[in-house]
């Protein structure tokens, strides 16, 4: 049986197994470096006497953390999804539509699982 993404070249497809790959990796250290950042507070400020300013202060920030990470356990999960998609040969090809997104697209996004219109709608309704 044909591959379904036979329209992408096997070095094209290699290449981007290899840049995901790199990208999931950058991603699991950020963020357990940030999860470890925040425990670190957390026990610092539970063990000393502090201003409620100071609190404050941490608690914005880990907020804006918090934001963060979640972002990028999104871009994570897509990028595992990616990866599966190379697996499926499927790679290439819009989860909605089954519609070929753009080399260049996933040149820039190697995460991407729609087209960009696609993607569009999706923030739209967000």
């Amino acid at each position: 049986m044909k591959s379904k993404t036979s329209i992408l070249d096997a070095a094209f497809i290699q290449t981007q197994h290899h840049r995901l790959m790199r990208l999931r990796e950058e991603l699991v250290q950020a963020t357990k470096a940030k999860e470890d950042e925040e425990t670190a507070v957390r026990s610092q400020a539970a063990g000393q006497a502090h201003e409620s300013e100071d609190d404050a202060q941490k608690l914005a920030m880990l907020e804006v953390d918090g934001t963060e990470v979640a972002r990028k356990l999104e871009r994570l999960t897509r990028i595992e999804r990616a990866l599966q998609k190379i697996a499926d040969g499927t790679y290439g090809l819009s989860d909605v539509s089954g519609t070929p997104i753009p080399v260049e697209r996933l040149e820039a996004s190697p995460e991407a699982l729609y087209t960009l219109k696609e993607q569009e709608s999706r923030d739209t309704a967000r």
